[in-house]
């Protein structure tokens, strides 16, 4: 495989669950805005819009639709992002889990809290990596925030929707700190990002973004999430998971034996 990163960043990935990487993928804007156009033109029936309380733009949100989206199916197989993420993860092997959509138009109101991926999603593994793709500029005061080294506190908060409700009412898991009434406690970062740039983060390391209130521009971002070795599939009796992927029929500990999650790089 071809060598993408330096040590310095693959050090802050691990180290701090999260690292900027600049330009990685700026051959591929082009290709991932006119996926996002189609996606937004033909979402799934399980796409999410929100809108603030007082109007404004939409926050449009979708997932898990590279097989039907080619631009998304190109840059999956055919991009270098398996490879970055397999030097980010230390990983032989390298699978996709799903890609996911994001985007703020100009004044939409709706913030994206602070929450963890990990406890969303129906996996478990040490070696996991996000790569967030702006397909817009940019600045940090529109863009995501995360808390560097909480992917290490050993800790799962409860997951919401980014209306606020609790994905699942009655789990057990505490709720996350209220990181914006006492950010001072905490290690916050965050970057201005270019089209083409990538910041990757680990699924434990908490994260959140503020509302768009840009009154022109909008924010676009396509996430690809992959897992390492030794990721297995995690069935939690009565818990919503998101994605839902109702449709795979894995057991809980499983490998991710199932088309929804083919192998980018073999071990």
């Amino acid at each position: 495989m071809t060598q993408h990163l330096d040590e310095r960043t693959v050090s802050e990935f691990r180290n701090n669950g999260v690292t900027v990487m600049r330009g990685v993928f700026k051959d591929w804007v082009e290709t991932l805005r006119d996926g996002v156009a189609l996606n937004m033109r033909e979402p799934d029936p399980t796409a999410r819009i929100y809108t603030g309380e007082n109007g404004g733009g939409r926050f449009f949100v979708d997932y898990c639709n590279w097989q039907r989206i080619p631009q998304y199916k190109d840059f999956i197989f055919n991009s270098p992002a398996a490879e970055i993420g397999a030097e980010l993860m230390d990983s032989k092997m390298v699978q996709l889990f799903h890609e996911h959509v994001l985007v703020k138009e100009a004044q939409a109101g709706v913030p994206t809290p602070w929450h963890q991926d990990m406890p969303y999603y129906c996996v478990d593994g040490p070696k996991t990596a996000s790569l967030w793709i702006p397909l817009d500029e940019v600045p940090r005061e529109r863009g995501v925030e995360f808390i560097a080294g909480s992917h290490l506190w050993g800790k799962f908060y409860r997951p919401q929707r980014f209306n606020g409700q609790p994905l699942n009412e009655n789990d057990i898991l505490e709720d996350i700190p209220n990181v914006n009434e006492n950010r001072g406690d905490y290690d916050i970062v965050s970057w201005d990002v270019s089209p083409g740039d990538a910041i990757a983060f680990d699924y434990r390391t908490i994260h959140g973004a503020p509302a768009n209130n840009s009154p022109s521009e909008q924010r676009r971002a396509f996430s690809l999430r992959l897992v390492g070795d030794g990721v297995r599939f995690a069935r939690r009796e009565g818990i919503v998971t998101s994605p839902p992927f109702t449709q795979v029929q894995l057991k809980d500990g499983d490998p991710l034996q199932a088309d929804e999650f083919p192998v980018l790089i073999p071990a």
